[in-house]
């Protein structure tokens, strides 16, 4: 998959946005810690872009979820973005991955 982002990646900036976990990059001793953390970051971001969509949808109706359905879309959510992610994403992880390993002085 060809990678739809280009030049360097700011991630302060990417944190600035209201993303909610605290990812600590520079905890990453090893490459596949690396890719881990920038996979996961990259489901992170997914799933804060996609909850926007998916509030907007209404139940309403004689099948509506309620509550139940409130409390589970999120999870919803994050599962959809997994599934993006693991398939290969928006080319986020591989940005971050690049990132990481140039703050631990690891190889590429």
């Amino acid at each position: 998959m060809a990678n739809p982002i280009s030049g360097p990646l700011d991630l302060g900036a990417l944190q600035s946005m209201g993303i909610s976990k605290d990812f600590r990059f520079t905890e990453a001793q090893t490459r596949e810690k690396a890719e881990e953390m920038a996979q996961e970051f990259e489901t992170m971001f997914l799933s804060e872009m996609l909850q926007p969509i998916f509030n907007q949808i209404e139940t309403d109706g004689p099948f509506g979820g309620g509550q139940a359905e409130d409390a589970f879309r999120p999870m919803l959510t994050e599962e959809y973005a997994k599934s993006l992610s693991s398939a290969g994403g928006v080319g986020i992880a591989d940005k971050v991955l690049v990132e990481i390993l140039r703050m631990q002085g690891l190889e590429e």
